[in-house]
């Protein structure tokens, strides 16, 4: 979808990001008859899971389809266009931002949502990608419902006192794989504990079957790990706005950055009282309206 504005080459807002946060943050400000340009180059960080799940009113709906949905709806509104095209810099200049696109043109905006969230780091086990989003997750609240009464894994020792606890009610069985690594001491957790190495994992019976570098294979219905993660774009950087020790920006309670004008939600930003952003459809929805309100009233302080 892609609409022509009356200033093809400005906006009052640009939105860099198509998931839950960019989204809502262009239909804040559609409601508001704001201009603004929604950035979306087909990269999100659910793109494996087949259904998003804790979203209410949406538990179950394909991500696919939420974006779709949203769109749609995001037609209603004259001000607001939504292009694919991926964008490859972003500049301050003349008081506002250049936004420089794939296609070789060049966009002003007056203020800046960054909606661009994160990407997943996996630890180098053969068959973990394959299985991400599906059979391998890293968020109980959003996977874990789904392997009620079954014998579910855990990979890594770092995170096991934290998802043992979130899953034990869940699981009949939890298996914690260290995948080589220290258990803390004293632990406290299940009983069932692999120490070795996790050579493989595998599409096995409807569930997964984790091949070790030495004894015998397991059988589970699902496997949970603690993903690293790393900014997917680079425009955090390349604005040199202030960052947490997670990585991700560190922003305020309206979203706003170090740098006047720019606003970030979703999974790339978070407090600076949180360790870390919390991977959640609503969530990330909520940051995207309150940054997308922070623009609004950068706007007119601006007197536009």
């Amino acid at each position: 979808m892609e609409r022509t504005q009356h200033h093809t080459n400005r906006t009052d807002v640009a939105i860099i990001g198509g998931g839950p946060a960019g989204l809502q943050a262009a239909l804040t400000l559609g409601r508001i008859h704001r201009d603004a340009v929604l950035f979306d180059d087909g990269t999100y960080r659910n793109a494996q899971a087949a259904h998003m799940h804790n979203v209410v009113a949406h538990d179950g709906t394909p991500p696919s389809e939420f974006r779709a949905v949203a769109r749609r709806q995001l037609a209603a509104y004259d001000t607001i266009t939504v292009r694919d095209v991926r964008v490859t810099d972003v500049l301050e200049a003349d008081g506002g931002f250049r936004l420089v696109l794939a296609d070789d043109s060049v966009l002003t905006a007056e203020a800046l949502v960054l909606a661009t969230g994160v990407r997943d780091e996996l630890p180098a086990i053969d068959g973990l990608d394959e299985l991400w989003g599906d059979l391998a997750a890293h968020c109980p609240f959003c996977h874990g419902h789904e392997f009620s009464g079954q014998r579910i894994a855990i990979l890594g020792a770092e995170a096991a006192p934290h998802l043992s606890a979130l899953l034990g009610p869940i699981a009949s069985e939890l298996l914690v794989m260290t995948h080589g690594e220290n258990l803390p001491d004293p632990w406290s957790g299940p009983a069932a504990v692999r120490g070795e190495k996790v050579l493989g994992l595998d599409r096995w019976d409807g569930g997964v079957r984790v091949r070790f570098t030495e004894g015998d294979d397991e059988q589970v219905a699902a496997v949970f790990v603690a993903a690293a993660f790393h900014q997917s774009a680079p425009f955090a950087e390349r604005l040199g706005l202030e960052l947490n020790p997670s990585g991700c920006v560190r922003i305020d309670e309206l979203g706003r950055s170090s740098l006047p004008g720019v606003f970030c939600a979703g999974d790339m930003a978070h407090l600076p009282a949180h360790p870390k952003p919390m991977a959640s459809v609503t969530i990330a929805a909520a940051a995207g309206q309150l940054a997308a309100s922070a623009a609004l009233m950068h706007l007119m302080s601006s007197g536009d």
